[in-house]
């Protein structure tokens, strides 16, 4: 069995007792009582990191308890060996890495010459591209799940996570925003890579010969003009370059499949067609995942991600934009996410007895580094009535698309 490490969380306790929170200190691990915040002290604020300050970590306000019971693992699918001389086409998919699952608790013998990356998919995944992106000489590891490759890192399998956040096209996936609530993993870095959707086919085949295309289902959504001219049948898929393996598998010259241009290559498929995307601006936003957090500074642009929530009464929420926009700080990105354990907060209507809302976390992007002081400012006020707030990472902005 491997030996675990603690993880700290950059976060932060409201001054109101909250009964879902409580503030664990990084080094002892006991429950403390809930930190209380001078603002006239809050350069000084717990969630600095200027070095100087401990780090504290803060019990999630979602999924708390997270599944500890063992899953069953996918039959590994070995597929038969393929006789293709051509492009260099892989002989036996079994050299092939296989995707971790969430039972694998072992990692494979590594010479700490390379940073190891988890990513959702198989090899040839756009997600493999967008690690490869943010680390050229890495060591890829695919991953089963989104999931998985949160806990690869925190099982020290691996040394960063890659994944998508959101879409220019199809916009956030809400998956990856719950699992940062869950998991206690920092954001490190971003990652903006321009998605290049390809038509493959079997070495040979032509474009007009496809009946069928496979790919996953948003692939085939942002595909939907090619298709149509195409008038080919649309086959799910459980990633693109899973859709890639299946063609190149299943050996069906009239199945085509959508997936990058890397798959092409590693799959032995011709590329039938490049660029097939209805929006040629189609550009995935991810995230970069470790362990600890990054020392910020104030030499590039930086962003930092938080999640809050907020008391109940009138015009919190502009308050809470506002301790931004008062200090010149740009808002990137607002996304609100329903309460697991608490869906329907409950208010007094004065005529009609009781009135049931949502209650919701926001997750927030700013512009600003946690090494100026006016990014801790902000944050010291909008605790004042925030119900909850954690810092989810400070990382350097991605200006290369």
């Amino acid at each position: 069995m491997m030996a675990l490490k603690g993880v700290s969380t950059w976060g932060c306790s409201s001054s109101k007792p909250h009964p879902q929170l409580g503030v664990v200190s990084s080094h002892s691990g006991h429950i403390g009582n809930n930190l209380r915040y001078d603002l006239h002290k809050c350069c000084k604020w717990e969630c600095c990191c200027l070095g100087v300050l401990a780090q504290r970590a803060i019990t999630p306000v979602e999924d708390e308890k997270s599944s500890s019971s063992p899953l069953v693992e996918s039959p590994g699918a070995a597929d038969e060996p393929l006789q293709n001389e051509s492009k260099g086409f892989h002989k036996d998919m079994n050299l092939l890495p296989k995707p971790l699952t969430a039972i694998d608790i072992s990692s494979s013998p590594r010479d700490g010459s390379k940073v190891r990356v988890a990513y959702q998919g198989l090899p040839g995944a756009f997600s493999e591209d967008a690690a490869l992106k943010a680390y050229p000489e890495c060591e890829t590891v695919p991953c089963d799940d989104f999931e998985t490759a949160f806990k690869a890192v925190e099982l020290w399998l691996v040394d960063k996570a890659v994944l998508p956040i959101e879409n220019s096209v199809d916009g956030s996936i809400h998956r990856n925003y719950d699992l940062l609530l869950r998991h206690r993993l920092h954001i490190v870095g971003e990652v903006q890579l321009r998605v290049n959707h390809c038509l493959l086919g079997l070495p040979g085949v032509r474009k007009e010969e496809l009946k069928s295309v496979v790919s996953h289902p948003q692939a085939l959504a942002q595909c939907e003009v090619m298709l149509n001219d195409l008038g080919a049948v649309r086959i799910s898929a459980h990633d693109t370059a899973a859709a890639a393996q299946t063609v190149a598998s299943n050996r069906a010259r009239d199945t085509g499949a959508i997936a990058s241009f890397r798959a092409a290559n590693i799959y032995g498929l011709d590329i039938l067609a490049e660029r097939i995307q209805d929006d040629d601006e189609n550009i995935t936003r991810f995230l970069v995942l470790a362990r600890d957090p990054i020392i910020p500074g104030t030499d590039k642009p930086h962003k930092t991600s938080i999640v809050f929530s907020l008391e109940e009464g009138p015009g919190v929420l502009f308050k809470a934009l506002a301790v931004f926009s008062m200090r010149n700080i740009n808002l990137s990105k607002i996304e609100s996410r329903p309460q697991k354990q608490r869906p329907l907060r409950v208010v007094d209507d004065s005529n009609e007895g009781s009135a049931k809302y949502f209650d919701y976390l926001f997750y927030i992007d700013f512009e600003a580094s946690m090494a100026e002081p006016r990014a801790q400012y902000a944050l010291g006020q909008l605790q004042e009535f925030a119900r909850f707030l954690r810092v989810l990472g400070c990382y350097p902005v991605d200006t290369v698309v």
